[in-house]
């Protein structure tokens, strides 16, 4: 493990603010985890790790130790008669496993194409798109803890998956540090497609048979045409939870706003489209400082124009509190904040 310190990370965060950490280390494996603990033994501070910087906002330099997830490779560990087991390092890059998972005839995981980050954050957000959540295909989480040096395999139960939630997402286990991902992909595929935007682009194209490869293009397509593109405007990838109400709060939302785009839920909840609620406020397009709402999608915040971390906090304020005002509804933030102005 290599320590540097008072590291600029402005290029490790897809947001593209510009920060330093104090403190810096590139985590490629057990090895150099079990160094950076002795390292924070030593010299006790505050520590974070971060994949691909996809989905976290610096609004100050980090004063703590900040490691980046590098652990690489992915492997066939097992099979039965309808699965395949796939062990993936937590620092390879997500859309490129997917991709590799579908060359070698191991589909399962292409509606959640194109998703920035890393395979180590996928179950951390349980991320999801496109009717399906990373969830469904985790099988066990493994883990290094920072307090004890100890290394865990959690199941999928033991991960408490929720909408945008796992058990790595609470305090108390903030010293869990996520080494490796197995999945459970099925020798039986079947395509989703209950996601109505992606049901209508497999239609368009009228394939003969539809295939993974298929529905992988369509998901490309897709995020290209409707998401904007972080190469020419840094963003944090989708900025906001979509709201999830009770039954009484869908009905009287939807019969002052009959399209109101929303999902049923179990239980007789609803979750709402945040970017409808978005755009529906008013606020495609709205700028503070060189932070924008994106015109493309409205789920997105860019960074328009050298946008400060302070320009993003001051607009993700103004979108939470103009939404409230128009629907009584509150939205979160799926993007995680560090520091103070």
């Amino acid at each position: 493990m290599e320590l540097k310190t008072d590291e600029h990370i402005k290029k490790l965060n897809t947001f593209g603010v510009d920060a330093k950490a104090k403190n810096f280390a590139e985590i490629r494996s057990i090895e150099d985890l079990k160094q950076a603990r002795e390292h924070l033994r030593q010299q006790p501070q505050d520590f974070m790790v971060i994949g691909g910087g996809s989905n976290v906002l610096f609004r100050e330099d980090y004063p703590g130790f900040l490691l980046r997830m590098m652990i690489p490779g992915f492997e066939k560990i097992k099979e039965d008669e309808e699965h395949y087991f796939v062990r993936a390092g937590a620092g390879e890059i997500w859309h490129s496993f997917v991709r590799k998972m579908l060359d070698a005839g191991m589909p399962g995981l292409e509606n959640l194409a194109y998703i920035p980050g890393t395979v180590g954050a996928a179950p951390i957000q349980n991320i999801g798109a496109y009717g399906l959540e990373a969830a469904e295909f985790i099988d066990t989480v493994e883990c290094f803890d920072m307090s004890t040096g100890d290394q865990l395999t959690l199941t999928n139960e033991e991960c408490d998956f929720g909408y945008r939630h796992s058990t790595f997402k609470k305090p108390e286990n903030r010293h869990l540090v996520i080494t490796a991902v197995t999945f459970k992909l099925s020798k039986n595929w079947v395509p989703n497609t209950s996601y109505k935007a992606l049901a209508e682009e497999i239609e368009i194209n009228s394939f003969p048979e539809l295939s993974p490869q298929d529905v992988y293009s369509c998901v490309i397509s897709l995020r290209r045409r409707k998401l904007p593109s972080p190469v020419k405007f840094g963003n944090a990838g989708s900025f906001f939870k979509n709201p999830v109400v009770d039954r009484e709060t869908f009905t009287s939302l939807l019969r002052t706003n009959p399209s109101l785009v929303s999902y049923p839920l179990a239980g007789g909840r609803f979750k709402l489209s945040a970017a409808w609620l978005i755009d529906n406020a008013g606020l495609r397009g709205y700028q503070v400082g060189g932070a924008q709402v994106s015109e493309k999608h409205c789920g997105f915040v860019i960074n328009k124009e050298n946008a400060t971390a302070k320009d993003v906090v001051d607009l993700i304020h103004d979108v939470q509190r103009i939404v409230y005002e128009k629907f009584q509804v509150q939205l979160e933030t799926e993007v995680k904040f560090l520091g103070e102005f």
